[in-house]
């Protein structure tokens, strides 16, 4: 998408560009992203049996904790204070939606401060609820979705300059996306 306005002579004022590359990797990056999980889980079966393990263990601990939490607070009464009646998430959900809002803080103090998001996730993992590879997994598909929210946006654009900002705008996610990827913070 760029080349074209990298070769332009600084002189001129408006360089033609194609917007396919930027609606490809929009439309492919998902698939991309888990073809090169399945290449992990090929090249590093112990490691994926371990961290999956670890999973199902952590994954039945905040379960236990959602049920509890479950049991503990009173429910609403149906309609109270003019709130329309939503159906509570089961806990098995909750347990996701905690996973998924954990994932989502590490990556907001990882923007802010790497050693800050670091003690977060020691926190997080000390009780054995979480696993440090199952937090470090849901940041990734967090900035993960922020780019690809991004690159939507991007395809969505009729004009090519605010096309290029967006696309512009997706590569801070995208990157924090690889550098949790590859992150070594597995403390055992």
């Amino acid at each position: 998408m760029y080349q074209p306005i990298a070769d332009a002579p600084s002189e001129q004022e408006a360089v033609g560009v194609s917007l396919l590359p930027c609606a490809q990797v929009s439309l492919s990056a998902a698939m991309l992203l888990d073809q090169a999980r399945a290449e992990d889980d090929a090249r590093w079966p112990a490691a994926v049996a371990r961290e999956q393990e670890e999973s199902r263990r952590t994954y039945t601990a905040r379960c236990a904790v959602a049920e509890a939490q479950d049991l503990a607070a009173p429910a609403a009464s149906p309609g109270e204070h003019g709130v329309p009646l939503v159906p509570l998430p089961t806990v098995y959900q909750s347990a996701a939606m905690d996973l998924a809002s954990v994932g989502a803080e590490f990556v907001a103090r990882w923007r802010h401060d790497p050693e800050e998001a670091v003690i977060l996730l020691r926190e997080l993992t000390a009780t054995g609820e979480l696993a440090v590879d199952e937090v470090l997994d849901e940041a990734v598909d967090s900035a993960v979705l922020a780019g690809l929210l991004v690159l939507q946006r991007a395809r969505a654009e009729s004009d090519p300059s605010m096309a290029a900002e967006f696309c512009l705008g997706a590569v801070p996610h995208i990157t924090l996306a690889v550098t949790l990827a590859s992150a070594d913070l597995d403390w055992r």
